[in-house]
């Protein structure tokens, strides 16, 4: 049986230490990484999760930091536009996608693996860092139902 609930606790002003550690943490996370790139793989994150806020909020900051919006429209069917998304922007949504999806199992040797090449270590930790953070995010926004429609870039 499902029941509905209208109430959602706000977990910034309910827990102001956590939600600092995360604002922290998401700070940290991208060092060091395109932020280009960054945004891309915040936007398919956020997507794949449903996270509405996030998916508002990060193609935001990308479009202002110049990202063209076709990309952004098409970053569902990356796979079917792989032109429009460089080696190291496609690796770096596989591992995300990856990382997202773990009912389909771990993150798979060959994927890795392409990500591995495409990233220097150090890049490479940054961006699980950032994807680990940017599932944290969403999980905040989908449990207390953030909604789209009020975040402007900085």
């Amino acid at each position: 049986m499902t029941t509905s609930s209208n109430r959602r606790v706000k977990t910034a002003k309910l827990t102001p230490e956590f939600y600092q550690a995360m604002i922290k943490l998401d700070a940290v996370s991208a060092t060091g990484l395109d932020e280009g790139l960054a945004h891309l793989v915040r936007v398919r994150a956020s997507q794949i999760n449903g996270c509405s806020y996030c998916v508002d909020m990060h193609s935001l900051d990308a479009v202002h930091l110049n990202e063209n919006p076709q990309r952004l429209y098409l970053l569902p069917v990356w796979r079917e536009a792989r032109n429009l998304f460089s080696e190291r922007e496609q690796a770096a949504l596989e591992l995300t996608e990856a990382m997202t999806v773990l009912s389909v199992g771990h993150v798979s040797d060959e994927v890795y693996e392409i990500a591995a090449k495409a990233f220097e270590d150090q890049e490479l930790a940054q961006l699980i860092a950032l994807i680990t953070t940017i599932n944290a995010w969403n999980r905040i926004g989908v449990s207390n139902r953030l909604e789209p429609g009020h975040y402007t870039p900085s």
